[in-house]
């Protein structure tokens, strides 16, 4: 059987691809080891899959890194996970710069430790000017929250007797504007968005995969690529 690669189409290429990264820690469990050491693994398939998206022509992939409800975890996990990215951050900067990857973060900064609010800083300035494919990082994030700050941020600045739009609200996004989501991505055999980007998927197409994080590799990426070129999105038209 050829690669999934081999099938795929010069079009239609989704622009923005989210990814749910769920499976750390039933990876870890079934091989005996510890939590830490599966999102470790997971932190590896980040760099092939940027390299498919950027063969693909992919314009953005956010990546749910954290979300607002994560803070529920066992204090030692969570600081693993700022530990491992700010690590992530300090050795893949310069390959991420030679890719020319731009890297912006969704989400909020309060609450994260001193160190990871500057290695998240640091990374979205120091590739700022990159514009080959953006790699979102959503990092205490949620959905709900996102909108809800929009709103506020909103009505900060709101003018007499001014009414909100789709436009407005969009504005005040963490994404200030950016596109919607074209293919949301989850592993892990879980069927929920989980809080991600609900203004953002509105009309995006959905593909739940059992494979666990950690073995998301680039065929399975390719597939769920092919997969969504196999669709018909009719965004509510006939």
């Amino acid at each position: 059987m050829n690669s999934y690669k081999d099938l795929i189409k010069p079009e239609p290429i989704p622009g923005h691809v989210g990814i749910i990264m769920d499976g750390n820690g039933r990876w870890a469990k079934k091989k005996g080891l510890s939590r830490k050491e599966g999102h470790r693994m997971g932190a590896e398939v980040i760099e092939p899959l940027m390299d498919c998206a950027i063969f693909l022509g992919i314009k953005k992939v956010s990546l749910y890194a954290f979300s607002v409800e994560n803070w529920s975890r066992p204090v030692s996990e969570i600081k693993g996970l700022w530990d491992l990215l700010e690590v992530f951050f300090k050795n893949k900067i310069d390959i991420i710069n030679k890719k020319n990857i731009k890297i912006e973060h969704s989400g909020s900064l309060k609450k994260l430790p001193p160190s990871t609010r500057k290695a998240i800083a640091d990374s979205v300035e120091k590739t700022s000017s990159n514009n080959r494919i953006v790699l979102n990082f959503c990092i205490n994030y949620g959905g709900r929250q996102e909108i809800i700050d929009s709103v506020n941020s909103w009505l900060a600045l709101r003018k007499e007797n001014e009414k909100i739009t789709e436009k407005k609200l969009s504005s005040f996004l963490y994404s200030k504007n950016k596109p919607d989501l074209d293919l949301l991505i989850r592993t892990s055999g879980e069927y929920r968005i989980s809080n991600f980007m609900l203004w953002q998927m509105a009309y995006a197409e959905l593909l739940f995969t059992e494979v666990l994080w950690p073995d998301f590799g680039p065929e399975n990426f390719y597939k769920a690529i092919w997969e969504f070129q196999n669709r018909e999105r009719r965004y509510g038209g006939l």
